[in-house]
């Protein structure tokens, strides 16, 4: 495997609050990697890694046997391909790890085939604290012989890593994941408001239903946000972008209209909370 792993450069673009972290579990585990970031304050946490930067995200793709990308969303993912996938070797490999409509990942991967390049997507989820652990979830659109080859790498930042079936699945799961952490934190926020109504001291709930059954992930995040919703602006932010990448793919489906009419007003509170003086 050590030998796999000297023998595999790696590529990665977007070294964002989640992407460097990953990236930072790659080149600790082991293997040759290039970087490139429009921000060259972005790379100085890699001096000294052993991790080599690149002067354009064509030769990033020129260097690599598998390039990853974790930009913000599907404008910037097509840019990056766009200057990608020309430059990378026939029998090389891209894995979009960017929370994008399937659709998109889909043509990109129609693209890559004409340059003899595998294209997959493989979005993650857990946020920096799973990925600084090597602890996030990966899930994986694309066939299994690119999964196979793909998953040693996968494996320096990820636990669980599951094929959901072609390119884009890995999106579709991603979307309703999102949009169900958003749509419990919305309930957890009616709930503590009940709690508060009811007179109860907010502090002790929250360490109740930690521990009980009406537990989950939604609720811990908003339990430590609930008294300054701003500080969560910027999650919220990306949460109203995945609402709306599946109200893309649902339209006016009933079930995902039940998820939005808890989603929505939630994340509106949140882009519209004033800092906690």
């Amino acid at each position: 495997m050590s030998e796999i792993r000297s023998s595999t450069i790696v590529g990665f673009i977007g070294l964002g609050s989640q992407g460097a972290p990953i990236a930072r579990r790659i080149v600790d585990g082991g293997y040759p990697l290039v970087l490139w970031a429009r921000r060259p304050a972005s790379l100085e946490p890699f001096a000294g890694t052993g991790a080599q930067t690149a002067a354009s995200i064509a030769n990033v793709g020129a260097r690599s046997d598998h390039v990853g990308i974790c930009v913000v969303d599907d404008v910037d993912t097509r840019e990056v391909c766009d200057a990608l996938l020309p430059a990378m070797r026939p029998g090389s490999r891209v894995a979009i790890h960017s929370t994008v409509l399937p659709e998109t990942c889909r043509d990109l991967a129609r693209q890559a085939q004409a340059h003899g390049v595998t294209l997959i997507d493989a979005p993650v989820s857990g946020g920096a604290p799973a990925a600084e652990a090597g602890m996030l979830t990966v899930m994986v659109g694309g066939d299994e012989s690119s999964l196979a080859q793909a998953r040693p790498i996968f494996e320096t930042f990820g636990k669980l890593i599951i094929l959901l079936g072609g390119v884009g699945a890995g999106q579709h799961a991603k979307l309703i994941n999102n949009n169900l952490l958003t749509a419990n934190m919305a309930i957890a926020r009616h709930a503590m408001e009940i709690g508060g109504k009811l007179g109860l001291d907010l502090d002790a709930l929250v360490e109740l239903i930690k521990a009980s059954s009406g537990r989950s992930m939604g609720f811990e995040v908003y339990a430590r946000m609930m008294r300054d919703l701003s500080t969560f602006k910027h999650g919220g932010a990306l949460l109203d972008k995945d609402l709306g990448l599946l109200g893309q793919l649902m339209k006016d489906d009933s079930d995902y209209a039940a998820i939005r009419g808890l989603a929505g007003p939630f994340l509106k509170l949140v882009a519209e909370s004033p800092p906690s003086s």
